[in-house]
């Protein structure tokens, strides 16, 4: 691995001295998109060869891997890896630091930026120089509900949309308990921000946080409104509305289901407003992407013609094509104010949400599991006391991590279930849905592997992951590993390979 980039440095020094146009030739390379996005792909690639004037054409090899798992296998092996990759913009931060991320040239990034969302653009921002490509700007929530149940005219208030699912007895499914994506939405409505900032290789260095404050308490007083309801349901999926649910709060990505649960009863808008001492917040939200990564090249005329393509995969025309064929929200500008983009509903429900919305800029992968607590916490505070005790233990936590030991952060850990009773990593199933909650830690041997001191009895279709410094910024293997066979093992984890393996006592 250090070789291979060592090698980079050379070739971006000599791309400096190539010429865009020079980027001639034929070359075979990998893409990884999500399943849906495959075939238009291909098209998509088909045509960049077919009307590009640089003599460039690619022979692409398209697989399936999803923009929630690309980062893992990328890391895991960067010079094995995809030469352009879609990716969640939340594993922006980890593909920087493991060198997986092209920088783009002062050119290219001046006309992203002009072309694109400002959010977009920062999400593909470290320090003062960007490393992707904004590929949609549609990762962000808002409110669907169910209209034969939820008059119009109560939308805007959690209160009433309280009062009106407890009447029905339908579910009001907001996702608080397992999910620290939408329980910000509470503090972003009183002011309060987490934010983080990272250094030009990724590296977190400091974190402004007021969670912890009056406003954070004002916060919690709003939450607990709604975790107390018996017919809140901790959950983000459209589906929810064919098992009783008359509100959803979840994003673009489940219009299609909710629009096929509740056909005509279908209503889509921003998300309400809550009441505390008289004063109404509206709730906020995080704004986020979709990007486009391109993997430094040894060859620099292979580079630049890389750099071209991706520009093409995610300028108007391509980013429009995705919105027709999948409802991916666009980042370029001039796609965002297409008739089409304009007249769509969960669309328009996210831009008029937006100007609640917080940029998802980088966050330590540490953040999510800690700040997620806040929600149990507070559903099981009984006064004013417990909520503040919610608001502590969530900041001794995120202080801690600046203070975590050498040992800790480079240390890995075990993270999810197993049916042993004495056992240090365990599954919660809080309102019925599965939290893991606690990580074992492994013992790096005199062969370099990391394993448990002793075996444990895991039966058959547990799952865990293995993690860095108690974050999920590198966490192992990108999909669950799971276990196939019922027995008793020893959990390794290979830290070169990234390879999680079971070993029988």
């Amino acid at each position: 691995m250090k070789k291979f980039l060592a090698i980079l440095m050379a070739a971006v020094m000599a791309l400096s001295m190539v010429s865009f146009a020079s980027a001639d030739g034929a070359y075979d390379i990998t893409l990884w998109v999500p399943e849906e996005a495959v075939e238009l792909t291909k098209t998509q690639v088909e045509a960049f060869n077919a009307s590009n004037t640089l003599g460039v054409t690619f022979n692409p090899t398209i697989e399936p891997v999803s923009e929630s798992t690309s980062a893992t296998s990328m890391i895991t092996d960067v010079e094995a890896g995809a030469d352009i990759f879609f990716f969640a913009q939340d594993q922006f931060a980890r593909l920087v630091q493991a060198g997986a991320l092209a920088k783009l040239d002062d050119e290219t990034a001046a006309k992203v930026k002009e072309e694109n969302d400002v959010s977009a653009v920062s999400a593909a921002t470290s320090g003062d120089a960007m490393f992707a490509y904004p590929l949609t700007a549609d990762n962000g929530y808002y409110m669907y509900y169910d209209k034969s149940v939820i008059p119009e005219e109560d939308v805007d208030s959690m209160e009433k949309l309280i009062a009106d699912c407890e009447a029905a007895q339908k579910y009001f499914a907001f996702e608080m308990q397992t999910s620290a994506w939408y329980l910000a939405s509470f503090f972003f409505a009183t002011g309060c921000v987490s934010e983080w900032k990272t250094d030009d290789d990724g590296n977190f260095i400091e974190v402004r946080d007021t969670f912890n404050s009056p406003e954070g308490l004002i916060a919690v007083k709003g939450m607990n409104k709604l975790v107390k309801s018996p017919m809140h349901l901790s959950s983000s999926k459209a589906s929810e509305f064919a098992s009783g649910a008359a509100v959803v709060v979840t994003g673009i990505w489940d219009y299609n289901t909710a629009a096929e649960i509740l056909g005509d009863n279908m209503g889509v808008t921003d998300l309400p407003s809550f009441e505390v001492d008289g004063k109404e917040y509206h709730l906020g939200s995080f704004s986020g992407c979709k990007l486009l990564g391109v993997k430094p090249q040894v060859d620099a005329g292979k580079a630049e013609a890389l750099t071209a393509l991706a520009v093409y995969l995610t300028g108007e025309q391509c980013q429009l094509e995705r919105f027709e064929a999948r409802a991916w929200g666009p980042s370029n500008l001039k796609a965002q104010a297409s008739d089409a983009v304009q007249a769509n509903p969960g669309l328009i429900a996210l831009q008029k949400q937006n100007p609640y919305a917080t940029v998802q800029g980088q966050i330590h992968g540490s953040w999510w599991d800690i700040a997620k607590v806040i929600g149990d916490d507070v559903k099981a505070a009984e006064d004013d006391a417990g909520l503040q005790g919610a608001l502590d233990n969530y900041y001794d936590k995120i202080a801690g991590l600046f203070t975590l030991s050498d040992d800790v952060k480079n240390g890995w850990t075990v993270i999810g279930m197993y049916n042993e009773a004495d056992g240090f990593f365990f599954t919660d199933y809080s309102d019925g849905k599965e939290t893991w909650t606690a990580d074992l830690a492994l013992v790096k041997g005199d062969d370099g592997l990391w394993k448990t001191e002793k075996a444990y009895a895991l039966d058959a279709g547990v799952e865990f992951k293995v993690r860095q410094g108690l974050s999920w910024d590198n966490a192992f293997p990108a999909d669950n590993f799971k276990v196939e066979t019922a027995g008793t093992y020893f959990i390794q984890f290979d830290e070169a390979s990234g390879e999680v393996s079971l070993v029988a006592e």
